[in-house]
C-alpha cells in the first residue's frame, strides 16, 4: 500500500461512500488492503448479496429453531412476504404509539397518581441492550418518563433500583420483556420486582406491561392477571436485532423519542445497503474490512470508538450484535471453524487516556472503529483560545489518533454523521446489521442462531438442580458431612468442586448452613444444616 501523502489522498477518495440523504460517510480507506484482495473477495461478495436477498424474502435463516429472519420487514412492513404480517407489523407500531399517548396525557394512569413517571424496564441481552442504548442517545432532556433498567439479577442492583424509586413506586409502569415468558432473568427480575411493589402495599398488575409472544407464558400470566398492556413481540426477531420492535419502541416511545424517525433512518440505510456493488455498499464495505482485518478468521478484535458522550453503549451493543451472531464453532458445512469477532470500546477522547497508547505501540490484535459526529452541540461554542472550541479539540484527538495509528500501522475505519439523532441512529444500527449478516456470509457461518447461549442455559439449569440435591441430603443426613461424601450422597460424586461452590453461597446468604474447618484447604470442611 503507497503511503505518501497524495496516495493517500486519492485512496481517500476511492474509499468513501457519502449518503447524501443520511448525510452518512463511511471511510474505509485507512483499511491497508491491496486492490488483488477487493479482486479476491468478490465472488464471495457475491454470493452474500444473494443470501442476503434471499434472508429478506423469508428464507429459513435459523434452522435449529425453523425461524426465518424478518428484523428489516420491522422498519419496511411492505416487503414482508405475507399480507397479514406487514399488517401485524404496522399495527403493532400504531397501537405502542397510542399507548404512549395515552400514558403522556394521564389518560392511561397508576391507581394511586395522576400520572405515570418513571418506567422499570426489565429484560436481558438484547432486551435490555438495544432499549439502553436508544435511551442513552435520545432521550430528550423533557422526557415525560424517566427510564430504569433491571438488565441483571443482581439483587443487589435491583434493591438499588427499588430504592431510588421507593417514593414514586406508585407512578412507575414496569415493562416486562421475553419472548417465550420463561426467560429465568427476566422472571426473576419480575417477580422481585412485584414483591417490592406488594411489600409497599401497592398492586403490581395495574402498573405492569408485558412485550413477549402471543400465547407464552408470560402472555397468559399478563392475561388472567389483567396486567395494564400487552404488546407483541415476533418470532422472526432475535434479540439482538429486536430494538426496532415492540423490544425497543414501547421503551423509546414512553420516553418521547421518535420511533417513526429511527425506522425511517433504518429503512433509508437498507435500501442503501441492497445495492450489490462493493464500492456503492456501505455494510459491503465493513464486512469487507472485517474480513481483511481478521483474515477471515477472526484473528483481531474490532476497537469501537464513538466520539460522543450520548454514544458511550454503542460498543456494548455492537459486541452482542457481533460476538453472538459470529462467534460460532461450526460453519455451515458441519466443520469446525470457532469463528467469531471480538468488539470492545470506550469513548474519544477518554480513549485517550485510557488505552490508546497500547492501541499505538502495544500487540497489534485489533483494528479501530471511530464514530465521528460533525454537530458539536446545539447553539455555539465559546472560544476556549482564539478560533478553538472545545469540539474543536474533540475532532483534533480523533484526527490525531487516527493518524497516529495509522503510522505505527495499525488499520482503522471512520463512520462520520451529521449528528446523533433519531434517524441517524436508526441508520447506524441497519448498517452494523446488514454488515453482520455479509460477513456471516463471508466466512460461512449462521449469524442468525446462538447454540452457545443455550448450552449455558443448560448448564446453569443443572448447577440449580445440584443446589436442591444437595440441600435435600444435608436435611436427610441430619449432621455434618465432608463435601467428598455430601456430593456423593447426593449423586454428584464427580462435582466436588460446583457443591462446594454452592454450599460456600448458601452460607454466606445466610441460607441455613454452616461450614467448619479450615477454608484454605476445601477438602477438608464440613458442612451441616444451621
Amino acid at each position: 500500500m503507497d503511503r505518501t501523502p497524495k496516495a493517500l489522498w486519492q485512496r481517500y477518495q476511492d474509499w468513501l461512500y457519502y449518503h447524501e440523504g443520511l448525510g452518512f460517510y463511511v471511510d474505509i480507506s485507512r483499511m491497508s488492503f491491496e486492490p488483488s484482495f477487493v479482486e479476491s473477495i468478490k465472488p464471495k461478495m457475491d454470493r452474500a448479496f444473494e443470501d442476503m436477498e434471499k434472508l429478506e424474502q423469508g428464507a429459513i435463516a435459523n434452522p435449529d429453531e425453523n425461524r426465518m429472519v424478518g428484523h428489516y420487514w420491522l422498519r419496511d412492513p411492505d416487503l414482508a412476504p405475507t399480507p397479514d404480517l406487514t399488517q401485524e407489523i404496522s399495527q403493532t407500531v400504531d397501537q405502542i404509539e397510542a399507548f404512549a399517548k395515552k400514558v403522556h396525557s394521564g389518560e392511561v394512569k397508576p391507581p394511586g397518581a395522576p400520572k405515570f413517571t418513571d418506567i422499570i424496564s426489565i429484560g436481558i441481552g438484547g432486551s435490555a441492550l438495544g432499549p439502553q442504548f436508544v435511551a442513552e442517545a435520545l432521550t430528550p432532556k423533557d422526557s415525560p418518563l424517566a427510564i430504569h433498567f433491571i438488565d441483571n439479577i443482581d439483587p443487589q442492583g435491583i434493591d438499588d433500583i427499588a430504592e431510588k424509586l421507593k417514593d414514586r413506586l406508585n407512578s412507575t409502569i414496569v415493562l416486562v420483556i421475553s419472548k417465550s415468558g420463561g426467560t429465568p432473568e427476566t422472571r426473576n427480575g419480575m417477580l422481585e420486582i412485584k414483591q417490592v411493589y406488594e411489600s409497599n402495599g401497592l398492586k403490581f398488575e395495574p402498573h405492569a406491561v408485558a412485550i413477549t409472544m402471543p400465547g407464552s407464558k408470560l402472555d397468559n400470566i399478563a392475561k388472567s392477571d389483567n396486567w395494564l398492556a400487552m404488546f407483541a413481540m415476533y418470532d422472526w426477531v432475535g434479540g439482538r436485532t429486536s430494538e426496532m420492535s415492540a423490544v425497543g419502541q414501547v421503551a423509546a416511545a414512553l420516553q418521547g423519542i421518535d420511533i417513526r424517525g429511527i425506522m425511517a433512518g433504518a429503512k433509508e440505510m437498507d435500501i442503501a445497503t441492497r445495492v450489490k456493488d462493493i464500492h456503492q455498499n456501505p455494510s459491503a464495505m465493513l464486512a469487507l474490512s472485517w474480513y481483511y482485518a481478521c483474515g477471515g478468521k477472526g484473528e483481531k478484535d474490532m476497537v469501537v470508538l464513538p466520539y460522543k458522550d450520548s454514544l458511550i453503549l454503542l460498543s456494548r451493543y455492537l459486541q452482542q450484535l457481533l460476538m453472538e451472531s459470529l462467534g460460532k464453532e461450526k460453519d455451515l458445512d458441519g466443520k469446525i471453524v470457532h469463528q467469531g469477532i471480538a468488539v470492545y470500546g470506550n469513548k474519544g477522547s477518554t480513549d485517550q487516556h485510557a488505552y490508546v497508547q497500547q492501541l499505538r505501540d502495544g500487540v497489534p490484535n485489533f483494528f479501530v472503529t471511530f464514530i465521528e459526529i460533525l454537530k458539536d452541540r446545539e447553539g455555539n461554542s465559546m472560544e476556549l483560545e482564539p478560533g478553538v472550541t472545545s469540539g474543536d479539540y474533540l475532532s483534533g484527538f480523533l484526527q490525531g489518533t487516527r493518524q497516529a495509528l495509522f503510522e505505527n500501522e495499525r488499520d482503522s475505519i471512520t463512520i462520520t454523521i451529521p449528528e446523533v439523532n433519531p434517524k441517524t441512529l436508526g441508520a447506524l444500527v441497519a448498517l452494523y446489521d446488514r454488515a453482520v449478516g455479509y460477513y456471516g456470509s463471508l466466512v460461512n457461518i449462521n449469524a442468525y442462531h446462538q447454540p452457545g447461549v443455550e448450552a449455558g442455559k443448560k448448564a446453569a439449569a443443572s448447577i440449580l438442580e445440584l443446589q436442591k440435591k444437595v440441600m435435600e441430603t444435608l436435611k436427610n443426613e441430619g449432621k455434618s458431612i465432608d463435601l467428598a461424601s455430601l456430593a456423593e450422597k447426593a449423586g454428584y460424586g464427580d462435582s466436588v468442586e460446583a457443591v462446594y461452590k454452592i454450599i460456600r453461597h448458601l452460607e454466606a446468604n445466610n441460607r441455613g448452613v454452616a461450614i467448619t474447618g479450615d477454608r484454605s484447604k476445601p477438602s477438608s470442611l464440613t458442612i451441616s444444616i444451621k
